[in-house]
């Protein structure tokens, strides 16, 4: 087992303190151990690690620190492709990034590492800065992960990231990898960190495993990445819960009125809005619409006929959600869609 206490001295011996202030320092730790949840790290002062023993304190520290995060790193499944994310509350808000949920309001996939698919939807996000927020929908008590909210990370601080590299691979799990700190800005943290695709959303983490930004974009290297910093998530916390979509892009595109379609022809009839045609594979079809169903009301309004039907619909996108109350052999029912792409 590692003493951090030793190695703590032996840095200030290294870096030529004195042993007044290296004996201040030990008495000090001593002193204030048992009040401190935290433990130092005297290897993120050191421009490189010097020893064996300052190589081992760093990998005994990442692997004190990982074993929860790893639990609380998820994939997400988006279409045929893979985004990562982490769980930062025990009833299952997940951060990610703006390009990862691509919209707000819309249903995901998340995979727990036992391979658990549980329904999601997204949340709010920042589509100038590449922030997003999701959640499970289904009840239940997750591994969640501390943010760091104080932001006291430095240039040159060791630092891991997480994610799900390459898509969902239950056996070998997220994969971690350790860099360090290079820039720092009001919007991104860069890291020599590699991250490649399916990363894209997942989480950076201190040496204490504290959340500090989510992965957004690789530079022109793999060893120039860029992540959302904590500050621009708590800056847009409330706004992000409410279902928010805030700036104009270019990680997320706003949603074009008039863009989203229900799949359907009707007509005016005495009976009502009747509807004539069901489209192969459109939204109407997969809610479960049939031919003859007579459209009473969608999202609360009632519709007397097909102009009106239209003109709620000019003001609806692309993936916005309905509900239409229906009749149907004279019986009411009410049927739920997402809108397609027109």
């Amino acid at each position: 087992m590692i003493n951090h206490t030793s190695l703590r001295f032996t840095y200030l011996q290294r870096h030529k303190i004195g042993f007044r202030a290296g004996f201040i320092a030990l008495l000090v730790s001593f002193t204030l151990a048992p009040l401190l949840s935290a433990k130092l790290f005297p290897f993120n002062e050191a421009q490189a690690p010097a020893t064996k023993e300052d190589l081992m304190a760093i990998q005994q520290t990442l692997m004190e620190s990982s074993d929860l995060v790893r639990k609380a790193t998820v994939s997400l499944a988006i279409g045929e492709g893979f985004g990562s994310g982490v769980i930062v509350s025990p009833d299952g808000l997940i951060l990610t990034a703006a390009h990862v949920t691509a919209g707000v309001d819309k249903d995901l996939t998340v995979i727990m590492n036992d391979g658990t698919r549980l329904k999601a939807i997204s949340m709010g996000l920042i589509s100038n800065t590449d922030a997003a927020m999701m959640r499970i929908v289904e009840e239940g008590e997750y591994p969640y992960v501390e943010i760091n909210k104080s932001n006291d990370y430095k240039l040159g601080h060791w630092v891991f990231a997480l994610g799900h590299s390459g898509g969902f691979d239950q056996p070998r799990g997220p994969v971690l990898r350790l860099g360090r700190i290079v820039k720092d800005s009001e919007t991104t943290v860069h890291t020599d960190c590699k991250v490649i695709g399916g990363d894209s959303g997942g989480p950076l983490f201190d040496m204490k495993g504290r959340l500090i930004a989510i992965h957004s974009r690789v530079s022109k290297t793999m060893e120039e990445n860029m992540h959302v910093p904590m500050r621009e998530y708590l800056r847009h916390w409330e706004s992000m819960k409410s279902n928010q979509f805030i700036g104009n892009g270019p990680f997320a595109k706003r949603p074009v009125k008039g863009s989203g379609f229900i799949g359907i022809g009707s007509a005016d009839t005495e009976d009502g809005l009747r509807v004539e045609e069901v489209g192969n594979d459109s939204p109407a079809q997969q809610a479960g619409l049939e031919v003859g169903d007579i459209l009473l009301s969608i999202n609360g309004d009632k519709l007397e006929d097909k102009a009106g039907l239209k003109s709620v619909l000019k003001e609806m996108a692309e993936g916005d959600n309905i509900e239409l109350e229906i009749m149907r052999k004279e019986k009411v029912k009410t049927i739920k869609l997402k809108l397609g792409k027109r």
